[in-house]
């Protein structure tokens, strides 16, 4: 005997509920993901375009940041080691160490801009910091200019004490630096050319990596959580009758 199966689609209140708060969730977590790749994507441009563009002099002048992003800049002073600081927490091959920033005196002005000379190894222990040699005398400098982030997540750091500068740091902060100095700075942080002899330590800056496939990857994942919703739904308000 053949039974002719028929199926029977009768949502429920609670399930219906669920679904429409959930799924316009899910689609607006996918399309905001969507959307923070073609921001990165703009923004990889602009890096790749600029990087290979004309290089750009940093003078005494405040300059936009916005004006040396992503550019290839140079700039000539001394280095002033006084107010140098080690951003902690940096692996370079499974080892732990710090990014050495220092601040560059623009010859013939009080302005500095902040140079990161490249990564230096953990000392003996945390109450011993590595000895850094910085160069004396006028020295040129060769870098792409990056502006630190102005967001990130810091367990409560300190800021400097009166009198005192505190030269290990958890982030490169320029708000803060900014504050704890009386001289101008420049808005960017130049990342020392792997070749420059201008007092370089371990060089070995990466092409900026936007995140755009991970944002890709992300937005994938809640269309799949949405298709996988409305499936589910259905299921559960479809039962069959013979």
């Amino acid at each position: 005997m053949i039974v002719n199966m028929k199926f029977r689609f009768a949502p429920r209140l609670l399930p219906t509920l669920a679904t429409v708060a959930l799924l316009p969730l899910v689609l607006g977590m996918g399309f905001w993901q969507l959307d923070r790749a073609e921001q990165k994507a703009r923004l990889q441009a602009e890096y790749d375009a600029r990087t290979h563009g004309p290089i750009v002099a940093i003078g005494a002048p405040l300059q936009p940041a916005e004006a040396l992003r992503f550019y290839k800049v140079v700039a000539k002073g001394r280095y002033d080691s006084a107010h140098q600081i080690l951003i902690d927490n940096r692996v370079r091959q499974g080892r732990v160490g710090y990014h050495v920033i220092t601040p560059l005196t623009i010859e013939g002005s009080g302005t500095r801009v902040l140079v990161n000379r490249g990564w230096v190894a953990l000392g003996p222990d945390r109450e011993h910091l590595p000895a850094i040699e910085t160069p004396p005398g006028v020295q040129e400098i060769v870098g792409v200019a990056m502006v630190p982030a102005e967001r990130f997540f810091t367990l409560g750091e300190p800021a400097p004490a009166s009198g005192a500068w505190e030269p290990v740091w958890q982030n490169m902060d320029m708000q803060r630096f900014k504050a704890s100095v009386t001289y101008p700075v420049q808005p960017v942080v130049v990342l020392l050319d792997p070749n420059s002899l201008a007092g370089g330590l371990v060089r070995e800056w990466s092409r900026l990596d936007a995140g755009i496939a991970t944002h890709k990857a992300y937005a994938f994942q809640w269309f799949a959580l949405a298709i996988a919703l409305l499936t589910l739904y259905i299921v559960v308000n479809t039962r069959k009758r013979a």
